[in-house]
């Protein structure tokens, strides 16, 4: 708000990680310095060597500039809520068991009372919660090149490639392999 008062000329978009206007490029943030950066890096020195800078950094190759900054990962993300601990530990392990008995041992609640106050904290029942996340973790895997949507699946926890699918239509409306870069994009 701050910021479009004092320059009211400037078009001012909040929910883009970066933006190139010409020879002007701008950024969100910290995190969206690296991605500008990797963005320059391989305009200047190709693909390869870009992907090789986030191999180095250990950094997701590369987030497009056109994504949103935001994601329900950051809104479920509530430093001082009851359940940040729980979903840190998620996010860490998307392969694991996450049912609800799971998830309510962790907090020590029975699942019943867990579910009633996950959702009134987190705004959505765990179940739903744990997909977000998996979908945002698959999601960003195959925006920054993962080309094997089966070792996606496993690893973020959907078992397989259907799971996935099914997943990403429900939260995303579109099909994970919408995301896959043909080898004439990179």
């Amino acid at each position: 708000g701050e910021f479009s008062r004092r320059y009211p000329a400037v078009a001012l978009d909040t929910d883009r990680i970066y933006i190139r206007q010409g020879n002007i490029w701008t950024a969100a943030g910290v995190s969206a310095g690296i991605d500008v950066a990797l963005a320059l890096v391989a305009e200047d020195m190709g693909e390869e060597t870009a992907r090789r800078c986030a191999q180095r950094l250990v950094v997701y190759y590369r987030r497009p500039g056109g994504q949103s900054q935001f994601s329900s990962l950051l809104e479920m993300q509530r430093p001082d809520g009851r359940f940040a601990a729980l979903l840190d530990q998620v996010r860490r392990s998307l392969d694991g068991v996450w049912d609800v008995e799971s998830l309510a041992g962790f907090c020590c609640l029975s699942p019943r009372h867990f579910s009633r106050l996950f959702q009134s904290e987190v705004g959505m029942p765990p179940a739903k919660a744990v997909e977000q996340l998996r979908v945002e973790a698959a999601r960003a895997a195959l925006e920054s090149g993962e080309r094997s949507i089966q070792k996606v699946a496993r690893r973020c926890g959907f078992g397989d490639a259907e799971r996935m699918r099914r997943s990403f239509l429900r939260v995303q409306g579109r099909q994970p392999s919408s995301l896959l870069r043909s080898p004439a994009d990179e």
